[in-house]
C-alpha cells in the first residue's frame, strides 16, 4: 500500500515538474521574443545610421564638418552646405510649437474640465480627425488659402504694428517661413491636444477636490491640481509634436518657398532638410549631389535623435522633481482665502 502511494506521488511530482518546466520554457521564449523585438529596433536605427553615413561619406570626406554649417548649395560647382536647411528646419518647427502648444493645451483643458460630455466627444472627434488629413491636402490648402491670406492681410498687418522687429520686415510673399510654421502648427495640434487630453484625464479627481476644498477658484483648481500634476506628460506630448514637425515634408515643401538662405524675416522664403531632399533627390545624378542629399538626411536623423534624447532627459528630471508644488504649499500654510 505504501509503495503504491509512493509511486503515485512520484508520478504527480513528475507531471507537475514537467508542466512547471514547460511553463518556465514558455516564459523564457516570451522573454527572448520581446528582447529580440527591442534589439530589432536598435538594429534598424543602427542600419539607418550606417547606410546614411556610407552614402554621405564622399561629401563629408571632401568638406568635413563645414558641410553642416555652410550655407552654400551649388550642385553645378559641387559645393554643398546644409546650414540653411538646418536653420529652416529648426525655426519652422519651433515656430510651430510656439503657436500650437498654447492652443493644444487649451483645447485639452476645455475638453476634459469644462465642456459637457456630448460637446467634448464631438469636438474631440473633430480634433482627432485633423490628424487623418493627408499632408498634401494641407499643402494645397496652404497654397490656395493660407499663402494669399498672409500676402494680402496678415503680412501687412504684422509689418504695420511689428515692423520695427527684424522678424516682420521685408515684403510678404505669402510663401515663406511664416506659412510653413502656421501649416506645421495646424498639423501638430491634434497630436499634442489628444495626448494632453489623456494626460489630464489621468490626473486624480482628489487633486481638483483638494484645491476646491482649500477655497481655490475653478481656474486655480485646474492650474494647480491638473496642470501642476502633469508637466512631464505635457512635455512628452510636445516632444512627439516636435518630432512630427521636424520630419514633415510635403506640406512644408509646398509653402516654404524653397530658397537655400538664412534670413531674419519670417516673410522670407526658406528651405528645410526634408524639403530639399524631396525637391532634388529625383533629379540628382552626380555622385556628390546624391551624397550631399544623404548627408542632409543624416543631419536630420541626428538632429531628431539629439532633440528627443534631450527632451527625455528633461522629462525625467521634471518627473523626479519636487511633487508638492503650489497645492502642497497651500495645504501646508492654509493661506488661501475661502470664497463663497
Amino acid at each position: 500500500m505504501s509503495s503504491a502511494k509512493e509511486t503515485s506521488s512520484r508520478r504527480a511530482r513528475g507531471v507537475f515538474g514537467s508542466s512547471r518546466r514547460d511553463a518556465h520554457r514558455g516564459d523564457r521564449r516570451f522573454h527572448w521574443g520581446l528582447r529580440l523585438c527591442a534589439l530589432a529596433v536598435i538594429a534598424i536605427l543602427g542600419g539607418i545610421f550606417f547606410q546614411l553615413s556610407k552614402q554621405a561619406s564622399p561629401v563629408l570626406s571632401k568638406m568635413g564638418l563645414s558641410f553642416f554649417i555652410s550655407t552654400e548649395w551649388d550642385p553645378v560647382a559641387e559645393s554643398f552646405g546644409a546650414g540653411a536647411f538646418a536653420y529652416g528646419t529648426l525655426v519652422s518647427s519651433f515656430l510651430a510649437l510656439l503657436l500650437s502648444v498654447p492652443v493644444s493645451v487649451g483645447v485639452a483643458l476645455f475638453l476634459t474640465e469644462l465642456a459637457p460630455s456630448r460637446i467634448s466627444l464631438a469636438i474631440g472627434f473633430l480634433v482627432e480627425m485633423l490628424a487623418a488629413v493627408p499632408s498634401v491636402v494641407y499643402g494645397l490648402w496652404g497654397i490656395f488659402v493660407l499663402a494669399p491670406w498672409i500676402r494680402v492681410s496678415l503680412g501687412p498687418l504684422l509689418r504695420k504694428f511689428l515692423g520695427f522687429l527684424p522678424l516682420f520686415q521685408g515684403p510678404a510673399y505669402g510663401v515663406g517661413m511664416l506659412a510653413a510654421g502656421l501649416i506645421l502648427a495646424i498639423m501638430i495640434t491634434p497630436t499634442i491636444a489628444s495626448l494632453c487630453r489623456e494626460v489630464f484625464r489621468a490626473v486624480p479627481v482628489a487633486n481638483r477636490e483638494a484645491a476646491l476644498a482649500l477655497g481655490a477658484t475653478r481656474w486655480e483648481s485646474i492650474s494647480w491640481g491638473v496642470l501642476g500634476s502633469s508637466p512631464s506628460g505635457i512635455l512628452g506630448a510636445v516632444v512627439l509634436g516636435l518630432g512630427r514637425a521636424l520630419g514633415e515634408t510635403m506640406a512644408v515643401t509646398m509653402v516654404i518657398g524653397n530658397r537655400a538662405e538664412i534670413a531674419a524675416s519670417l516673410f522670407a522664403p526658406a528651405q528645410t532638410m526634408a524639403s530639399v531632399i524631396a525637391n532634388e533627390y529625383a533629379e540628382a545624378s552626380a555622385e556628390m549631389h546624391l551624397s550631399a542629399l544623404a548627408a542632409t538626411g543624416l543631419a536630420l536623423f541626428l538632429v531628431s535623435i539629439v532633440i528627443n534624447t534631450g527632451a527625455r532627459a528633461v522629462m525625467r528630471r521634471v518627473a523626479s522633481g519636487p511633487k508638492r508644488g503650489k497645492l502642497g504649499t497651500l495645504s501646508k500654510t492654509a493661506s488661501i482665502e475661502v470664497r463663497p
